[in-house]
Order: structure tokens, then sequence, then C-alpha cells
């Protein structure tokens, strides 16, 4: 790409300056760089320990692999103070590639974007790649609702976990319950029920997940949680029922983002003392 520049006592002047061999080098976020769906990313690509250089004297290039195959499609190019951007949004922003960063900017990115990179920068004559690969991932929102069953034999309450928008699709789900009689949360193994992955049409996954309370007294007065563990959560995350009269009254939406840990046990008795009114 380089081959028609001559090096001049500037670019003598830097290879000297990128290590004890005066080759050059770029160095990437490590083997794998995790980034979240629909966010404007940064994949990283630099030369270690480079002076200030001339953008003018300067190539760099980006790839990606296709669809898990060998082939390659270009993303993006600079050379010799002209850039072309063949995925919309790529750039390689030149005051920092002047520093020795050709890390390259995506805004928006994609499921279908994940796979591996290939970085290749040309200081005349020298020329260096690294390739890294990009996982893309979505975190799970979650909400809790209380719905109502009634079957030949008794009438009973379950609680409902939505969890929607996560990649990739394995997600744990557990129920627990907090009382002031156990220094942690409780493990729920009853009752529970967990259905199978949906695929929405962005490839992101939703499930729901149910828990069966038969009875007021299994409420105990204690808030149950909704557990979600996932590769893009740092930690779980807990979900609870929201104070349906309080969510509803102020903001009109009952299952907004905030979520209020409430007794169960009220909300349960409330259905049942409404039943027999009927």
């Amino acid at each position: 790409m380089a081959s028609g520049l001559g090096p001049t006592p500037l670019l003598l002047a830097v290879w000297g300056t990128l290590g004890a061999t005066g080759f050059l080098k770029v160095e990437m976020a490590g083997k794998t760089q995790v980034v979240f769906l629909n966010d404007d990313v940064t994949i990283y690509c630099k030369i270690p320990g480079s002076p200030l250089l001339d953008s003018s004297f300067m190539g760099v290039i980006w790839f990606q692999k296709i669809g898990g195959s060998e082939m390659e499609a270009r993303l993006y190019e600079y050379y010799g103070g002209h850039q072309a951007a063949f995925r919309p949004g790529a750039s390689v922003p030149l005051e920092l590639l002047e520093r020795g960063d050709a890390s390259l900017r995506l805004p928006g990115i994609q499921l279908r974007e994940a796979g591996e990179y290939r970085c290749e920068v040309v200081v005349t004559p020298q020329k260096a790649e690294g390739v890294v690969q990009v996982e893309v991932v979505a975190s799970p929102a979650g909400k809790v609702t209380l719905d109502q069953a009634t079957t030949k034999e008794n009438r009973y309450v379950r609680l409902v976990c939505k969890t929607s928008g996560f990649y990739p699709e394995s997600i744990t789900i557990t129920w627990e319950k907090w009382t002031q009689k156990a220094p942690q949360h409780l493990q729920i193994s009853e009752g529970e029920f967990s259905g199978p992955p949906v695929k929405n049409e962005d490839g992101t996954f939703n499930v729901t997940s149910y828990l069966t309370l038969k009875s007021p007294l299994e409420a105990d007065g204690a808030p149950y949680y909704c557990v979600v563990g996932h590769v893009s959560l740092h930690t779980s995350q807990r979900f609870s029922l929201p104070a349906i009269e309080t969510a509803e009254s102020s903001t009109g939406n009952v299952f907004g983002n905030n979520f209020y840990s409430i007794p169960v046990a009220a909300v349960i008795i409330g259905l049942i003392f409404n039943f027999y009114l009927i």
C-alpha cells in the first residue's frame, strides 16, 4: 500500500524509537474485547511507546472476517491524507493516529458485527498488524408482575419474571426471598419454572420464569426476588414486585425501570379477600 513512499530523516528517527530492534509493533486489547450492543465502541490498536508521528507518511487498514470464514471485509482505510469508510461511521481520528493510536471507532455496533478484527498499520517502509476477537453482548432487562390463577382444587397466585433483550442466549434465573430471620437471601427450589429462551428479530433473547405461591402463608411477609445471571453482568441482578399503588399514581407506568421491594403477603391477602366477596 505504501510502496511508493520512501523513508525520510524524520521517519528514520521514528523507527529508532519504536523499540530496541527498530521493528514496528502494534498492541490490541488482549485476545478478546467485549462490547455492548448498540454502543459506540472503540476497537483498540496502538503503537506502543511511539513519539509524535506524521500521518501523511502512515497508512491504516481495518479488516473483519466474514461469517467465520477466512474471507475478510475491509471496514476502513487511511493512506497519505486520504481516508475511506466502508462500514458507515467507521473512523480513526487523525489527531490520535499521530500519537500512535490507530483504534477504530464504530457507532451503534450490532450483533452481526461480532468476530475477528485485524488492524494493519504502515509507517513506511515497515508494517505491523494485530488481531482481536470482538464479542457483542446485551444485558437483560427485567420486570416482575403478579398473576392469579384458579384450579378445581384451589386458588393460588404466582410471580412472573420477564427477562428480555439479552445476548448471548445462556442465562440463569433463580428465585429468592428475604426474611429478617436469615442474614442472607434464601433460594427457593419449589414452585419455580422457567420457559425456553425466545429469539427476537434483532437476535437478542427473552425468557419468562414463574414462581407459584399456593397460599398467603408462603409469603411470610417477605419480599421475593427474581435473580438473573448473565455474562454481560458484573454481578447478578435482582428484580422484585414493584409498588403498584405508588408507581401507578406517580408515573402512570407500573413497570418502569425502578423496582421497589414490598411484602407480597399483603397483595396476596387482598386478592383472596376479593375472591370471597365474589
